[in-house]
């Protein structure tokens, strides 16, 4: 049961101890250590409009007390830390006025009789804000329910949850359905798209309060749209298209291998709906577009494949020698004027470290470049080796963000919209569930400890038997209806039109 005191002037405070019940333990056995909890919340730096930070004793106890302080304020909790919203906020606006702008954390654990009082721990405040919203697909940890799934969002300055999409709106028994690649224009919950799968497929894109349903498949192009990357500013979108398939592991710890046997880049005019082919070389796996935030620079990834065995299909020796798929990062300029792509570029040689390369996202300043490496293969969120990279544009240096990394999964990663917060996926609680965790980024390039997506109930997550799959930061929440979706999706989806350039775009 939770207790909470908002700590006020010394006279007001007497009475409201007393009238609430709690109060600190007076016969402690003091610890040298740290305790253990659920979320790892010990030091790490946080922004100043996040949802109050819960946590419960991760050992056994019989009960726990922690009190959280700043300045002349503070919050007791019994049972599992749980603050009110509100407490919380005087709270950071207090630790805001301390030296170090950090909110000490004491926790008391009972056992029997015996309370034991930890190594006090702080929480760091960061003046730095974070993007409101952050929007999510939830999906269980295999293929085999994918069809109960939902695009999803998050207040992140509370615990305000909704749901964007339900991939069961448009789904009956064997008709099936799949949504995907949820992405935004510059974090505008106004100007979004997600992918449909099977049934009643296509790709739905909302702008500014109009939607539609477009049918992106035509003879030119290897497929729709599946990877998106939204100009900063002009209403194009840049897709790669793929041939992906997987195949599931009996004795390999990568479970699952997701793998394209053919990829392009296309891109695609909203307005006019056009689209091209930007880059189509049957022995390049071209993937993960993301544009640069002056829009004029592409960002992608691509693996060199050259066909060997006369005897197979593509598919299968993409699936044989799938161990050698090696993704180096490379990019297109971009005039908006002209609406023309330069050649391309090797911008990180992942291969010559034996390494592959994907997911390259650029930070809003431009100067860094956070990607993901692993040992081969394009879906690295399967890979129990991927790690997140960074490299200063400005520097060329390139180096693993070891402050953010653990002994698992980092994969899908997104930058806030003023450059100061990264999110990632990450497997690191238990090597199943992909979770949301968020890091500050210093001037020079260096993260803070990550924390996890508190949770109003800290053992939310323990419990929850879905993966957060693509973390995107918004402005605001979608507010257009799940069914509105459903029902922009059941109609029919608006064929796009070919053209070889966009180079006479504008006459």
């Amino acid at each position: 049961m939770k207790r909470a005191i908002h700590f006020l002037p010394f006279y007001l405070f007497t009475l409201l101890l007393c009238s609430c019940g709690t109060s600190l333990p007076e016969n402690c056995t003091e610890s040298k250590d740290l305790p253990r909890i659920y979320p790892d919340y010990i030091d790490v730096t946080i922004p100043v409009n996040m949802a109050p930070l819960t946590f419960e004793l991760d050992e056994e106890a019989d009960d726990m007390i922690a009190r959280y302080a700043a300045g002349n304020e503070e919050i007791i909790c019994e049972g599992k830390a749980q603050p009110d919203v509100d407490d919380w906020q005087q709270l950071i606006s207090n630790a805001l006025q301390t030296p170090n702008s950090n909110i000490t954390v004491d926790v008391y654990a009972r056992r029997s009789d015996q309370w034991t009082h930890y190594k006090p721990f702080s929480i760091y405040v960061s003046s730095d804000s974070i993007d409101s919203y952050l929007s999510y697909r939830l999906i269980f940890p295999s293929f085999v329910s994918y069809e109960s799934l939902t695009i999803n969002q998050r207040c992140l300055e509370n615990y305000d949850e909704s749901v964007i999409y339900d991939n069961v709106l448009c789904s009956f028994e064997k008709e099936g359905q799949c949504i995907n690649c949820h992405h935004y224009q510059q974090y505008n919950p106004e100007r979004m798209q997600f992918h449909a799968r099977q049934n009643h497929g296509g790709t739905v894109i909302a702008y500014d309060g109009k939607i539609k349903k477009v049918n992106m498949r035509n003879d030119s192009i290897l497929s729709a749209g599946v990877y998106p990357a939204w100009h900063p500013w002009l209403n194009l979108i840049v897709y790669s298209t793929n041939k992906t398939a997987q195949e599931f592991h009996t004795v390999d710890h990568n479970k699952i291998e997701v793998f394209d046997s053919q990829s392009d880049l296309i891109a695609y005019d909203v307005e006019k709906g056009e689209v091209t082919n930007l880059e189509n070389d049957t022995t390049e796996f071209e993937v993960f577009p993301a544009w640069a935030p002056d829009g004029n620079t592409l960002y992608y990834c691509s693996a060199h494949f050259e066909k060997k065995d006369t005897t197979l299909s593509q598919s299968a020796e993409v699936v044989k020698r799938s161990k050698e798929l090696k993704y180096n990062i490379y990019r297109k300029s971009f005039d908006p004027e002209t609406m023309t792509f330069g050649p391309r570029e090797l911008v990180f040689a992942a291969d010559s470290l034996d390494k592959s390369a994907t997911l390259p996202r650029i930070s809003p300043d431009g100067r860094y470049l956070m990607f993901t490496l692993a040992a081969y293969g394009v879906f690295h969120i399967w890979h129990h080796d991927a790690d997140l990279w960074l490299m200063d544009l400005q520097s060329g240096e390139t180096r693993p963000a070891e402050e953010i990394n653990s002994s698992d999964t980092e994969s899908y990663h997104s930058w806030s919209s003023n450059g100061k917060w990264v999110v990632f996926s990450s497997r690191r609680d238990d090597g199943t569930y992909t979770r949301p965790f968020f890091a500050h980024i210093s001037a020079d390039g260096r993260f803070t400890k990550p924390f996890e997506l508190p949770s109003a109930d800290p053992d939310y997550h323990r419990q929850f038997m879905r993966c957060y799959n693509i973390p995107e930061f918004m402005h605001g929440p979608v507010t257009i209806k799940p069914q509105t979706f459903a029902d922009v999706l059941k109609g029919e989806g608006e064929p796009v039109r070919y053209r070889l350039s966009f180079a006479d775009h504008r006459q």
